[in-house]
């Protein structure tokens, strides 16, 4: 699990990287460039293909062994693009899934969610928040979770909130169902510049 400090890590990277940087707050603590400030360098291709790497790896948490293996099981998949394939492993985590879903504010507290065993999936307790969710999984909170203080309130949560379109939680069941595979509508993330990477 990385745990290095998210302000920083925001900076460095952009304010997509984690939920709480993409505050008011993050923007005008950016950068200033006065009289005397040095402007950072301009970016070698590899440069800006690491600094891509390390956009996800932060944003969903996982490790450096965790992306090679995307990476790797996203290029040996015939038909669709890879991209679009990477982005469907990397979406399709059973604590993404749990963050899509709005169950949880960030997808570090979806993956203590699933760590705690606070999920089934298709009748089956699972503690993994890397699970792979396939299209038509049910996802439900255990029956001994419901009454939790992390599931209190949840009506009210989520009643602004939009989930993409691929996944659905219904409330009064308290059970989700992954629809479809993940589209990928993510501009902050540059897929391609990452599977180059790793291409080298």
């Amino acid at each position: 699990m990385i745990t290095k400090p998210k302000f920083k890590i925001c900076k460095r990277l952009g304010p997509g990287v984690y939920d709480k940087c993409q505050t008011s707050k993050f923007v005008v603590a950016g950068p200033k460039f006065g009289a005397g400030a040095k402007r950072p360098k301009a970016l070698t291709e590899y440069g800006t293909q690491l600094i891509e790497k390390q956009k996800i790896r932060f944003s969903y948490g996982i490790s450096e062994k965790q992306l090679s293996n995307y990476v790797k099981k996203a290029s040996t998949i015939k038909g669709a693009g890879t991209a679009d394939k990477f982005y469907e492993e990397l979406e399709s985590r059973l604590d993404n899934i749990v963050y899509r879903m709005g169950l949880a504010p960030s997808r570090r507290g979806a993956r203590q969610m699933v760590s705690h065993g606070h999920f089934v999936v298709n009748g089956h307790k699972v503690t993994i928040p890397s699970y792979a969710v396939h299209k038509g999984d049910v996802i439900l909170v255990r029956e001994g979770s419901k009454v939790k203080k992390i599931f209190a309130g949840l009506t009210e949560k989520l009643k602004d909130y939009t989930s993409p379109s691929w996944v659905k939680f219904d409330i009064a069941k308290m059970e989700g169902t992954m629809l479809d595979k993940p589209k990928n509508v993510e501009t902050f993330l540059d897929l391609n510049a990452v599977l180059e990477f790793y291409s080298r």
